[in-house]
């Protein structure tokens, strides 16, 4: 199985897919027959899992890239709704909130910081009412409970 190995600070052994290679992260302390012997023991679920990663990949070949003025358009209409969609649910869930800060982040829809500033995603202006909605009231709900432990 041909991979790149990467060495980091991290505790663990783990496996990825970028652009149709493996990587295996692995510790520092850990040796080259460690990371083999890990390869070998997870050989079938890293197959199975290397085979869903390249048909991500197929599907992604037909999707159209936005373009910069696409994203600006969004992000326009985003710091248009995403306000008044926050203003609206902050008191029926009983919290304040910061700065609220639009961006196209490439893995999250929103995020919420100790300060209680928001970051949310402008391409949720593609996604259903409903799906904004959801992603605000999250993020209101992270002024009350700043983690996602079962309390949240």
């Amino acid at each position: 199985m041909e991979y790149e190995l990467i060495r980091s600070r991290r505790k663990s052994l783990t496996v990825e897919s970028k652009s149709g290679r493996l990587i295996v992260r692995a510790p520092w302390f850990a040796t080259d027959a460690q990371i083999e012997r890990f390869l070998w023991d997870n050989r079938e679920r890293i197959e199975a899992y290397l085979e869903k990663a390249q048909a991500r990949e197929k599907e992604k070949e037909g999707i159209r890239k936005l373009t910069h003025d696409e994203l600006m358009e969004l992000a326009n209409r985003a710091k248009a709704v995403i306000p008044q969609r926050l203003a609206y649910y902050a008191p029926l869930v009983g919290v304040t909130y910061g700065r609220i800060t639009i961006r196209n982040q490439r893995t999250r829809w929103g995020s919420c910081s100790g300060k209680g500033n928001l970051n949310l995603n402008c391409l949720l202006m593609l996604a259903p009412p409903e799906v904004l909605d959801s992603v605000i009231v999250h993020e209101l709900c992270h002024r009350k409970e700043p983690n996602h432990s079962e309390r949240f």
